[in-house]
């Protein structure tokens, strides 16, 4: 039966393994869930199709064994009246209706057999559905968490390559050679600054000297 065989499947699907292989888990697990349901459906279908064949097999049964010992007093009857082909009649009716009864009885226990072998397929079809219920939020968080791990040790690695590590030193360089030129802009400046103080008291003195030199001159 297709239908059990789809169960089937459904049933022995492992929920990590399937989460592990799926591109969008989430998508994944949510659909699992979905044909789980609807899977559910069917079989319970099934299973209240099959009770009710048992039911009426069961009824057949009874009318048979009800017809059985109907004709048994039938044919008993007939001999009571010495009418012995009449009472030949009812034993062959009786007959005939022993092996419909045996025929019944097969496929009584037949179908009690498929009514618990689907009753069966739906426990474990409900309570997978129901792990996969429960677990959905924490597998989904789980497979985050894994990925998230993931892309951080990519990202350690690819930190920790040879390519991050000569940009990081051409970035170095170039922040101290940057600083190097500041340091020699502040150092240049500082010097002009001086070499105009150093200007402005040589004047000075030279001014003083100049009056120095004119004082003399007018004592003499």
């Amino acid at each position: 039966m297709a239908l059990m065989e789809r169960v089937s499947a459904l049933i022995r699907a492992n929920l990590n393994d399937l989460i592990d292989k799926a591109e969008d888990p989430e998508k994944m697990l949510k659909q699992v869930i979905l044909d789980m349901e609807n899977q559910l459906i069917q079989v319970k279908t099934q299973v209240a199709m099959a009770i009710a064949d048992e039911h009426l097999l069961g009824k057949k049964q009874k009318e048979s064994e009800a017809k059985i010992a109907e004709w048994s007093r039938k044919a008993e009857l007939a001999v009571d009246r010495n009418d012995d082909a009449l009472a030949r009649a009812a034993l062959e009716r009786a007959d005939s209706g022993r092996q419909i009864a045996s025929a019944l009885d097969e496929q009584l226990a037949d179908q009690k057999a498929q009514v618990e072998s689907l009753r069966t397929a739906y426990r474990k079809l409900e309570h997978k559905l129901n792990e996969a219920r429960s677990k959905c939020d924490v597998l989904v968080a789980q497979h985050r968490r894994t990925r998230a791990a993931n892309k951080a040790a990519e990202a350690g690695a690819s930190i920790r390559s040879d390519k991050h590590t000569s940009t990081f030193d051409r970035m170095r360089r170039k922040v101290q050679h940057s600083e190097a030129v500041t340091t020699a802009t502040v150092e240049l400046t500082a010097e002009t600054v001086d070499e105009r103080f150093e200007d402005i008291e040589r004047q000075e003195r030279i001014e003083r000297l100049l009056a120095e030199l004119k004082a003399r001159k007018q004592l003499t």
